[in-house]
């Protein structure tokens, strides 16, 4: 490939609910027999790039995802799509571009099983900065804020904002990591922590029967949290007044459930009660953590992330919430429609360092649309809505 055209880039909006829009390149003229796979402790992403049989030009990138402990049927997909990618006129190899922790774990296995193909690992990091660049600066309709009383307010760009660095990612998957960037390829990690998407999924693992983290979050939609976390109200019996607590403030996150008069057997505890609460508790954590990464680094644009978030309308109203309460409204937490393919993005642009641009990173957003209420529906993917951009 010589390069990637991104010029007229939008997210598909043909299908009711998919899980992870599509991005159509219009423009594309040359074909990308690349892949590109994150694989981390968890999940192994893959993005990959496909065309119409019947068209010359233009694609789309495609996105999808795998349980890390099921790497074999990850390979057998990306087996499948190199084999569809074969052309005996080429001489170099289809190249894979891989990322993330599991780059070195499964390299060898990915040698083995895909032959004539070349395995390149990318730095984790940089792949994340490069994917969310790309998807903030060229991507319309992929940041958002989010509020339950506005569930999802868009910063439509064609662009970049005015002030697009320095900003703060706070990148939650299996564990979390926050990280400052301050320009093109200048970052560093400032923090984190091993609190994470994998410790809900472990702890909901023991604690319920749910098989699947997109299960644990279905439940979470259908819990009470109060029946196992302690509020102030639970200690105090009203609001605290003086200190500016409510009633409803969680003091303690399951801290009902080893009260002497509550204990019982954790098979008497709904499962849809501990998933609410231990998503809350997550969140709510991560959150605060970031907010005062933030305050020490003076940086004012949070992104958040990552697969732990997946478009749940708790997850982003819980950080929404924490940043919003923490910075007494100087903050909003940013989020993104492609928030777990961000390393995978980055990878897969690492094959070509000289895409095609549609505008320049100095060049600035247009006003904030918000999309109709009753078009979205936060715990699914966004419904596609005509806006009046002009």
């Amino acid at each position: 490939m010589k390069e990637m055209n991104v010029t007229g880039a939008k997210i598909c909006e043909e299908l009711p609910h998919p899980e992870t829009r599509d991005i159509v390149l219009p423009n594309q003229s040359d074909y990308v027999s690349h892949i590109a796979v994150d694989i981390g402790g968890s999940l192994a992403k893959v993005v990959y790039f496909s065309r119409k049989p019947t068209c010359s030009t233009g694609g789309r990138l495609n996105f999808t995802k795998f349980e890390t402990e099921k790497i074999d049927e990850c390979i057998e997909f990306i087996e499948n799509l190199v084999a569809a990618r074969r052309d005996p006129e080429l001489k170099d190899k289809i190249v894979i571009k891989a990322t993330g922790g599991g780059s070195h774990k499964y390299y060898d296995n990915f040698t083995k099983k895909i032959k004539g193909v070349k395995v390149e690992k990318e730095d984790e990091m940089e792949c994340l900065i490069t994917g969310l660049n790309f998807l903030i600066a060229e991507i319309p309709y992929e940041v958002f804020t989010y509020s339950e009383s506005d569930p999802m307010c868009f910063e439509y760009s064609p662009s970049a904002p005015p002030n697009m660095f320095p900003y703060m990612l706070v990148n939650i998957g299996s564990g979390v990591s926050i990280l400052k960037v301050t320009g093109p390829g200048k970052f560093e990690r400032i923090s984190g922590t091993s609190v994470g998407g994998g410790t809900l999924w472990g702890l909901l693992s023991l604690l319920t029967g749910a098989q699947s983290f997109d299960e644990m979050l279905e439940m979470s939609k259908h819990g009470d949290n109060t029946n196992v976390d302690m509020l102030v109200g639970d200690i105090y019996g009203t609001d605290y007044n003086k200190i500016g607590l409510k009633s409803s403030t969680i003091a303690s996150s399951m801290g009902k459930v080893f009260k002497k008069n509550v204990r019982q057997s954790v098979g008497n505890f709904r499962g849809e009660d501990l998933s609410k609460s231990l998503l809350y508790m997550i969140s709510n954590n991560i959150g605060q953590i970031a907010y005062l990464n933030a305050q020490v680094h003076g940086l004012k644009q949070i992104y958040f992330g990552g697969c732990f978030i997946r478009g749940h309308s708790i997850t982003m109203d819980t950080l929404s919430y924490a940043i919003n309460y923490w910075s007494k409204g100087a903050i909003k937490a940013l989020f993104l429609r492609h928030e777990g393919y961000l390393g995978a993005v980055g990878a897969f642009l690492k094959h070509d360092e000289t895409r095609k641009r549609s505008a320049s990173f100095s060049e600035t957003f247009t006003n904030p649309q918000t999309m109709p209420k009753n078009s979205v529906d936060a715990c699914e993917v966004l419904e596609s809505v005509p806006l009046n951009l002009s």
